[in-house]
């Protein structure tokens, strides 16, 4: 069996920016997160049904018991840039980086560029966590509302907007849409503590505005203490979402999994100074991410 390692590792890591970068997709403060998943993990989903029976004298089996699995599988990846450090003397970096044409860059360039490039993953995971597309474009991974993703394959409840498909969103109506979606939610779910209605930035202006123009607390204006909710459900807004969509789920039924913190060289600065003798400086991150629904027709998506 040929066996070969190709390694390019030197520096230092930096795996901290991963899960900072992470947290910083907003979504996630959604979602149950998984870590460590190194290849598939198995979301189990139990179901049973006329298990309860009256009692009896004698063991008679009753019922059925039904164990199913949904497989999240984050897709493996990465960011690869060179720098050339050459770029940043007439910048106000140059004032902090050592003299000499071989110097290293100042500590807190090094922090800002790997803290950039943590913006950038985070963006990233946000927007592919609702709408990435997968092996149909690089560099994402394929989210809850992609066709063909999470919710299709899941069986997620479908529902149409009050105006019918593709209503667009304003304060005037969001009450109406926000109503609709919950009057979709089945009944076993409606109540659950970790219930939440998932919404983008731009549909969460629409039901402050609207909110506040019905009244918040006789106040008719929102204060730093209010909690977003909708007929008693907590509202979780969530910046990579499309326009005009909605989701009411529950927070142990949504699934974000990823690699994150299995080991520590995730991101890191290189400078191939040493290396090749070049002044160039490689950012080099490696992560995965993914996303998977437990029991689909416990969620609603509205179109």
């Amino acid at each position: 069996m040929a066996f070969t390692v190709t390694s390019n590792y030197a520096g230092k890591a930096f795996g901290q920016y991963i899960s900072a970068a992470l947290k910083e997709a907003k979504s996630l403060e959604g979602l149950t997160v998984l870590e460590n998943i190194k290849y598939k993990e198995n979301i189990r989903k139990m179901a049973g049904s006329s298990l309860v029976a009256d009692a009896s004298c004698d063991f008679a089996d009753a019922g059925t018991l039904a164990l199913t699995e949904a497989v999240l599988e984050p897709k493996n990846l990465q960011i690869n840039v060179d720098l050339c450090k050459k770029t940043l003397l007439s910048g106000w970096e140059a004032e902090e980086m050592k003299a000499g044409a071989f110097n290293r860059t100042a500590p807190t360039f090094d922090q800002y560029v790997l803290s950039y490039f943590g913006e950038i993953i985070a963006d990233s995971v946000e927007g592919s966590i609702w709408t990435g597309s997968g092996a149909a474009n690089s560099g994402t991974f394929k989210g809850f509302l992609t066709a063909g993703g999470a919710f299709a394959a899941g069986g997620t409840v479908q529902v149409n907007n009050v105006g019918g498909a593709g209503t667009a969103y304003t304060a005037a109506n969001i009450i109406a849409q926000l109503q609709f979606l919950v009057s979709s939610i089945p009944a076993n779910v409606y109540g659950k503590e970790d219930l939440r209605i998932y919404m983008n930035m731009k549909t969460y202006r629409f039901y402050i505005s609207a909110i506040s123009a019905l009244g918040y607390v006789n106040a008719y204006s929102m204060n730093g203490d209010y909690i977003p909710m909708f007929e008693g459900i907590t509202i979780q807004p969530c910046p990579g979402m499309p326009d005009d969509k909605l989701v009411a789920a529950q927070i142990s039924n949504l699934f974000y999994g990823t690699d994150l913190l299995s080991d520590d060289t995730n991101i890191k600065m290189l400078d191939m100074t040493q290396l090749d003798g070049s002044d160039n400086m490689r950012v080099v991150a490696k992560f995965s991410g993914g996303v998977q629904v437990g029991v689909g027709a416990d969620s609603v998506q509205q179109d």
